[in-house]
This record gives C-alpha cells, sequence and structure tokens, in this order.
C-alpha cells in the first residue's frame, strides 16, 4: 500500500487540472446535485484516466511541438519566402557539398587505415579514433551546428561510464566530435544499422535489440568488460533508452548504476529558436531528421559536462540512477517524470495492470465500508 500511495504522489506532480481545461461556466453546480469534480474524485483510477483523455504527462514526454506561424500578415510572408529560398535553394546544397567532401575525405583515409594496420592495433584504433570524430564534426557542420561545451574534456580512464539524456540519435554525434565515446545504441537498420555493424565498431560501441532478452544479458557482459579496459574509449550511456522531446527526462535505467564505477552526468539541451532537434522515430525516419536539420538555419544546443558521481554507503542502484537524473535535470532545465521510457514501444506489463486493478480494488472497498 506504501508503495501505491508514493506512486500516486509521484503523478499528482504532473496532473493536470481538468477543470482548467472546461469553459468557466460551462457546467451549472446547483445547490445539492453531483457536479464534475465529484464524480471524478470518487476514484483516483477515474481521476487518472480523465487525466490522460485530457493531457496525459507520458504522451507530452514523446510529442514534437510544431513551430508557431510568423508569418501571418503581408509584411512578414515575403521575408519568410526568402527564408525559405535561402534555406533550400543556397545553404542546403552547401551542407550537401560540405558532407560529401567530408565522407569522401574519411572513407580515403579510414579504409587504409582499418585494413593495412591489422597488427598494430594500438595505433590503427587511435587514428580510427581520430577519424570518427572529424566525420562527426562534418555531421555537425552540414547542420551549421553552434555547440558550446561547458566543463572539463572526457578523458580516456578505466571504471568510468558517462550518462546523458536522449533527444536525437544526434546526441551521439554531438558528443562524439569532441571524444570518441563508445556507445550503447539501438540496432538500427538501412544505412545507420551498417555504420553501426562496420565504422562504429572500430570505437568499441555495443548494440543490442530491446526486443531481445538475450541482448540484455550479453550488453550486461559487455558494459563490465569495457569499463574495466585502461586503453577503451570512455563508455556513453543514454539511460533513458529512448528519445525524449528535450522537456522532460523519464526514468533512468539502473544498468549503468550497478556497474561499480564513478558516473559521469553529461546534460545536453538544445534551443528551439531554429529547429526542434527531437526525433520523433514513429513519425519519421532518421534521414528525413537529418534533411530536417540540414534545411533549417542551424543547430543550436548546449553541453554541460558535470562533476563525476560515485554511489553512496547505502545507496541502491535505482536510487543513485535517481540522484544523477536529478542533477542532468537540474543542469539541463528538463521536468521528471516517473515514467519508463520503453512503455512507449510496448503495452503495460500485466504487473503492472494488476497493481491498478488492486489498487482500484480497495479504493471501492473503503468507499464501501464507509457507507
Amino acid at each position: 500500500m506504501n508503495k501505491l500511495k508514493t506512486s500516486s504522489s509521484e503523478l499528482d506532480l504532473d496532473r493536470p487540472n481538468l477543470e482548467d481545461y472546461l469553459p468557466t461556466g460551462s457546467i451549472p453546480e446547483p445547490h445539492g446535485k453531483l457536479r464534475l469534480r465529484d464524480l471524478i474524485d470518487i476514484s483516483p483510477t477515474l481521476t487518472e484516466a480523465a487525466g490522460a483523455i485530457v493531457d496525459d504527462s507520458f504522451t507530452r514526454c514523446f510529442k514534437s511541438n510544431p513551430p508557431e506561424p510568423w508569418n501571418w500578415n503581408i509584411y512578414l510572408f515575403p521575408l519568410w519566402c526568402l527564408g525559405v529560398v535561402v534555406r533550400y535553394g543556397i545553404l542546403f546544397p552547401i551542407r550537401v557539398i560540405v558532407l560529401t567532401i567530408g565522407w569522401i575525405i574519411f572513407l580515403s583515409c579510414y579504409i587504409p587505415v582499418h585494413f593495412l594496420l591489422k597488427g598494430h592495433d594500438k595505433f590503427r584504433k587511435k587514428l580510427e579514433r581520430c577519424l570518427v570524430e572529424l566525420i562527426c564534426s562534418f555531421f555537425v557542420a552540414s547542420w551549421t551546428g553552434v555547440v558550446k561545451y561547458h566543463g572539463p574534456r572526457p578523458s580516456i580512464r578505466p571504471k568510468q561510464v558517462f550518462v546523458a539524456n536522449h533527444t536525437s540519435m544526434i546526441d551521439f554525434i554531438v558528443l562524439e566530435q569532441m571524444t570518441a565515446f563508445a556507445v550503447i545504441m539501438q540496432k538500427h537498420p538501412g544505412w545507420v544499422g551498417l555504420l553501426q555493424s562496420t565504422i562504429l565498431e572500430g570505437v568499441g560501441c555495443i548494440w543490442f535489440n530491446r526486443s531481445e532478452a538475450k541482448d540484455r544479458e550479453i550488453v550486461a557482459r559487455k558494459l563490465r568488460q569495457h569499463v574495466e579496459g585502461a586503453d577503451n574509449n570512455p563508455l556513453l550511456i543514454f539511460p533513458e533508452g529512448t528519445c525524449v522531446n528535450n522537456h522532460y527526462t523519464v526514468m533512468f535505467k539502473k544498468g549503468a548504476f550497478e556497474l561499480g564505477c564513478t558516473v559521469c552526468p553529461v546534460a545536453i539541451k538544445y534551443n528551439k529558436i531554429f529547429v526542434d532537434a527531437f526525433w520523433n522515430s514513429r513519425k519519421q525516419s532518421f534521414t528525413t531528421h537529418l534533411l530536417q536539420l540540414m534545411t533549417s538555419w542551424a543547430v543550436v544546443c548546449d553541453v554541460w559536462y558535470l562533476e563525476p558521481q560515485n554511489i553512496r554507503p547505502g545507496e541502491t542502484p535505482i536510487e543513485f540512477a535517481e540522484r544523477v537524473r536529478d542533477i542532468i535535470s537540474a543542469r539541463a532545465g528538463l521536468k521528471k517524470v516517473p515514467w519508463d521510457g520503453y512503455l512507449k514501444y510496448s503495452r503495460p506489463s500485466p504487473k503492472h495492470r494488476e497493481r491498478k486493478q488492486q489498487s482500484f480494488a480497495e479504493s471501492v472497498l473503503r468507499r464501501l465500508e464507509e457507507k
């Protein structure tokens, strides 16, 4: 019961006031008659259901907010048309050329290094690391990326892992251009999957399929092996497990916090003045997302490398994860919500439904006993 009360109090933090959505005076409240507020207050389950219908906090985490139109009069409309011509007719072709040159330089260097230096692994890995940073810099340049980094640059040390909030796959590119991280990432199809299985494996990246239970065991074992290596690239994990719209942070998975190593928080905040960097993978492919960025004026972003954290005596990995999430959310100005991001990809588990059913049954029994 205490767990249920705690869960209910957390949800109350982000639950909308339903009466704010009703027009003033739309529902008369004669004396002695049942009002809408009284009906909803019969059960917390009804309150949650009504809140979900009006404006649920879970869906808001993964909702892209379209920019407000500003070409609303005859004076601004010509300027907007001029901007479209500049972005699509001038900036976009230049950015395509920049990215193409970057790939030519990268591949002409990476292929010889990868195949001709097979017997010199340490030197080969160092060159591959620099080349991956180079191609990521070309990607950022193709968006006219304006990225400001705060704090000391990450260094290669054993027994440490970096964790960051997750808005888009470009988070990895933005961080990778400064330091060649080994990232934990969902396996993707298409050209992204080809890069994952070839080039990015050279910097120690680890891939998984969230629908395969066996992959989780394999990834957990690889994580422990990676953090023990003194010469391995710094490990980067996005513990939310999914892209969130840079207004909220969802629950952090505990895997990164039970490795027994130092956790280095990284906060990423995008300025939406020119473009929304959130990647809604359910509505657009990553290629479409990149084209959206390349046809915008610029991608503006701040990255904070925050003070390393260690688990405290008596602190559980889940509590440690929440403490680190607090630090990242406070620095990036993000709102915490008590949701598991994986619910975006699957239906609620039977245990979750049973808890809700039990809570509802207990509330009904209490009402009946009061009568």
